[in-house]
């Protein structure tokens, strides 16, 4: 009889999302008539750009004409988008990326579970916690986790609490590990770094012959002048850094899908024997293998984001959600519950009351509230009493839901 990867049942029972999803939809069986406000899962709500739509159009139009029909595409992505992200997303801010070190992919979610793929298993991971799932789940999935243990912690992954004891920055590992997985603006606490604080996880890189899994989808919504948009910022950086980036959140790309991988050609890891493998050349192995690309259609949108109108077009759609995000955290500060993010990024970070779990203060909310979130713990041990907010909902919305949360009593 034929065996399955046995690494897979030693996931959760349900992803994170979909066990909310379960949760939602039992209470909306019993209660037909409740108004959920949902401010959970992280989709977003406003629509797509114009110029956006007006590049799908054409594009589109082009598919249908036989001389600028367009089949299968490079699987690293077609020449002008990934031209278009060298010289606005790096070049002008004195970033050395080339575009044959930018990936175009359908999604930072995808890249970071796949670029596992040519990563040897014996690799120890470091992961922030509480930390997004897929950082997690893809390692369990590929073997690097280990044993899941009764505190809920597989036993070969390095945790790195980020708690309100340490403001919620990660601390260095006490003992040396391989790949360490970073996510500012953070997903979910919403917190940041700033560069001396990113710069000493470069350093250690550095130091100790490890890879930074640095993921920045969030990047358009940090204000803060002191605060990296990109790793490569820091000197060193593309010499032990990966970095992912979406265009779900920042252009409403969820349904669309469309994302890049920076993978610089300076980045060397070694073989069994020692030798140093370029990681630019193995990704893009990887991906003619296994990926068809982006498509064409997909990637033309993407190129409209850079256009001085779509620039303009998506900055008013990330100020609309930064609004959302100030009247969560003011509001709910107003109310008494501790804070933290909301400022440079979409997300805000709730303590729960006084004895209350994350589960049970998601089930407060929704039962009491009609508010769907999304419980801390679910993101790890170390968000055991928080739940995640986003802003990605109407402001409407935002504004109904801080008016019925200002009834909680902490």
């Amino acid at each position: 009889m034929f065996k399955v990867n046995t690494n897979f049942l030693k996931l959760n029972e349900s992803y994170l999302f979909s066990e909310i999803a379960r949760k939602i939809e039992a209470f909306k069986a019993s209660h037909p008539d409740a108004d959920i406000i949902r401010m959970g899962i992280g989709d977003v709500t406003r629509p797509l750009a114009p110029a956006v739509v007006n590049a799908l159009q054409k594009a589109v139009a082009e598919q249908a004409d036989v001389a600028t029909f367009k089949g299968y595409g490079p699987e690293q992505g077609y020449a002008f988008l990934r031209e278009a992200v060298a010289e606005n997303d790096y070049k002008k801010r004195g970033i050395d990326i080339s575009p044959d070190e930018i990936f175009i992919s359908d999604g930072a979610k995808s890249d970071t579970a796949n670029i596992t793929d040519i990563l040897g298993n014996d690799n120890v991971v470091a992961l922030t916690d509480p930390v997004y799932p897929v950082y997690l789940d893809s390692n369990i999935m590929a073997g690097r986790a280990g044993e899941k243990t009764a505190s809920g912690a597989y036993s070969r992954i390095v945790y790195l609490p980020c708690t309100e004891a340490n403001n919620f920055v990660p601390q260095l590992p006490q003992g040396k590990v391989d790949i360490i997985y970073l996510c500012y603006p953070n997903n979910p606490t919403g917190t940041t770094l700033d560069r001396q604080q990113l710069k000493v996880w470069v350093d250690y890189a550095r130091c100790n012959g490890a890879l930074i899994m640095f993921d920045s989808a969030y990047e358009a919504f940090i204000t803060g002048d002191d605060v990296p948009h990109s790793i490569y910022e820091i000197k060193g950086a593309e010499e032990v850094a990966i970095e992912f980036r979406s265009y779900s959140k920042t252009a409403g790309f969820t349904g669309l899908r469309c994302g890049y991988t920076v993978v610089p050609k300076k980045l060397k890891a070694v073989d069994d024997n020692g030798n140093d493998v370029n990681l630019n050349r193995l990704w893009n192995r990887r991906q003619c293998t296994k990926f068809n690309g982006a498509s064409y259609i997909a990637q033309r949108a993407a190129e409209a984001i850079y256009s001085p109108e779509g620039r303009k077009q998506i900055n008013e759609t990330i100020d609309y959600y930064l609004r959302n995000a100030k009247l969560l955290r003011d509001r709910l500060q107003n109310v008494g519950l501790k804070v933290w993010g909301g400022e440079n990024a979409p997300y805000v970070w709730v303590k729960a009351p006084e004895g209350l779990s994350s589960w049970q203060f998601f089930d407060l909310l929704l039962n009491d509230y009609q508010i769907a979130t999304t419980p801390g713990v679910g993101f790890g041990p170390a968000g055991e009493g928080y739940i995640r907010l986003t802003a990605f909902g109407s402001y409407e919305n935002t504004l109904r839901a801080v008016e019925r949360i200002k009834k909680l009593k902490p």
